[in-house]
This record gives structure tokens, sequence and C-alpha cells, in this order.
């Protein structure tokens, strides 16, 4: 187990002399605590599995240094890094049994045989394997595999870190659910440092105590998931967190309002110094934007679509040329073609070039 710290790393498929925007990953520098639960989040290409692969060692980085609780292991193989590893796919053994699967990272390092035993039948009772544990691994079915392949990767009690990616993509959806409480289960139980690789919101935000958002090679965010989706410091982040994401329109800010299609809606903060050349807009989560029947002093739409998700209703809504989300309050009867919109001052957040400006209270 072991705090992990990465400074200033940086990486280019293309060489360390490509130009600083083709970097697969831009340059990086925060500390993960030994125990913690992380996902890195994003769509493909984001530099997410780069940066797993230079944890892991399989990628020697172009810049900076990785740091395992102090000690710089930058120059160190995978295997002298002292982690282990849960890929896409279940990395097994098909002709053995689940048990000897799970005791062959044990016993190829020399552990006592009472040792391999009491974690074998461990990490067994963990993952719901011990019925199966004189079974050959070819047997079994695709989710049972990724379990042997899970616990093959947990197995060691001594690692620095555990790091997974993707590791529920093969596995049936209605199964996920289970792996993913699993997992959680599993962290709480080992207190083991656990990096989670995805590209599925619901995977990282049920899985991870800290999400780290990433986007065009970049960290754009990380904290809890209460903390992305209550306030995303860039936009990316409003729109990939979340579903529907977020709402992000142009807008004009002056003091204490913004001005949206010709229209003046209220701010909670004051926004006084914005940069003259930015890009600014406005972003609100459609969980703090009320559709209402059409009234003076209101926001007006027009109405594509209602879409009824069972306990909450959104309508997906046109302003000007923007597209816009807004909850649908119980009982509400819906205009046929235009309605208002009611904001929440105090979810409604300003951006200036993508970035949160705080304002002033």
């Amino acid at each position: 187990m072991a705090r992990i710290d990465l400074v200033d790393l940086a990486h280019s498929y293309g060489g360390n002399d490509a130009p600083p925007e083709s970097f697969a990953l831009k340059p990086i520098s925060m500390t993960w605590r030994q125990g913690g639960a992380y996902a890195l989040l994003g769509p493909s290409g984001c530099g997410k599995t780069t940066l797993l692969n230079l944890i892991s060692g399989i990628v020697t980085p172009s810049r900076g240094k990785i740091l395992f609780d102090g000690t710089d292991i930058t120059p160190l193989s995978t295997q002298k890094r002292n982690i282990a590893q849960v890929f896409q796919f279940p990395v097994i053994y098909d002709t053995m049994t689940v048990g000897q699967n799970l005791a062959f990272p044990l016993r190829n390092r020399g552990v006592p045989k009472g040792e391999v035993d009491a974690r074998v039948a461990e990490i067994a009772r963990l993952l719901d394997l011990t019925p199966f544990l004189n079974r050959k691994a070819q047997r079994l079915t695709a989710d049972a595999k990724q379990k042997i392949s899970l616990g093959r990767g947990l197995v060691r009690s001594d690692v620095a870190a555990v790091l997974f990616d993707e590791p529920l993509t093969v596995i049936d959806p209605e199964l996920k659910w289970q792996l993913r409480s699993k997992l959680k289960a599993l962290h709480r139980d080992l207190d083991l440092t656990m990096i989670y690789v995805t590209h599925d919101q619901t995977e990282a935000l049920t899985f991870a105590d800290t999400v780290v958002v990433m986007h065009d090679g970049r960290v754009v965010q990380s904290g809890t998931p209460a903390e992305l989706f209550d306030k995303p410091a860039h936009t990316f982040v409003g729109y990939f967190i979340g579903s529907p994401g977020m709402n992000i329109v142009p807008a004009e800010v002056r003091g204490r309002e913004a001005r949206i299609d010709g229209h003046t809606i209220a701010l909670n903060r004051s926004y006084d110094k914005l940069p003259a050349t930015a890009k600014i807009e406005v972003g609100v989560r459609p969980e703090f934007v009320d559709l209402a029947a059409p009234a003076p002093g209101l926001l007006s739409a027009n109405i594509d679509r209602i879409d009824d998700l069972g306990r909450v209703r959104f309508a997906r809504v046109r302003i000007g040329d923007a597209k816009f989300a807004a909850r649908v309050p119980p009982g509400l009867s819906i205009p046929e073609k235009t309605a208002g919109l009611v904001f929440d001052p105090s979810h409604v957040h300003v951006y200036a070039d993508s970035l949160l400006v705080e304002g002033s209270a």
C-alpha cells in the first residue's frame, strides 16, 4: 500500500520534443493518499489509460516523476513497482482451478502454503467464489472469470496499489451493479489503494471516493462525486457528469444578473471583474430549473419533447438556438409549444473560457 505522488508528469507518444498540445497527457501534479479509492473518468482518448499505464510502468513518461511513499519509482519496471493490474478482459489460466488461479501470484513469489491457503480462502469468500474453488476456470461464465481476475489482483496484501482498466466492460449489464458493489466492499475490507479507469460515470461515481475527470489529456477536476455534481470547475465536467448533463448557454453577465436570449435572471453572487475578451457562459443543472406555464418575467423556451424517467420528468427545450433541459414539476400540465423557466439562483454558475468563476458574495 502506498501514497502516490505525480510530479509534473506528462507524456507524448511522439517524443519529448513534440508540440505541447500534442501530448497525450499534459503536465499533471497531484497526490493520491494511501488506501484511497480513485476513478479516472473521461471519454475515449482523454488520457486516462495513458496515465494508468504510466503508474503501472507499462509506459515510461516523457517528463516528470512518479513517487510511491516518497520514493521515485519512475525508472522501475512494472514488476519492481509491486502493483497489481486488472484488465478489461479476464486474465486467468483456464486449465487451472479457481483456487489455483487465485493462489498463483502468491506461489509465484514463494509465499508459504499456509499463508497462501488462508489468503485464497479470504479472497474467495469476499468474491463469493468459495463454492467454485475446485472447479476448472474454463467452465465458468464471463462474470465469474472476471471475478477470478479481480481476485488475482487483490490476493496480494503487500501491493502498493491495485489498478483497474475498465474491468466491467465484458460483464453482462445486469451483473455490473453487483460487481461494482462488491469492489466497493472489497476496498473497505482490504484498505488497498485502488485506481479505476472508466468512461462510465455510474461506475466512477459509485466506486470512487475521489473522481479524477480528464479531458483532452488534462485533469480538469478532481473531487468527490458531490463536488463534481454541485460545483463543476469546468464546463466539460458539468456536461459529462449527470444525466442529463448541465445546461451551458452563452450569456452576458454583469454584477448579480445574467442575460440569456434577451432575458435577465438573478445570480446568487456578484461578477464584476470578468475578463473582457473571455467567452462567458452560464451553467445550471436541469434539476435546478423548473418548467412553468409561460408568464411575464420568465425566460421563454420552445418545447421539443418530454422525457419521462419514472421518478422525474425532464423537458427538452430550446432557448433561441441553444438546447436546454428542465425539470417538470409533478402535476404540471405541459403547454403545447412554449413554457417559462424558473431558475434556482443558488445553483447557477458562471464560466469564463470554460472555467468556473467564483464571484463574490
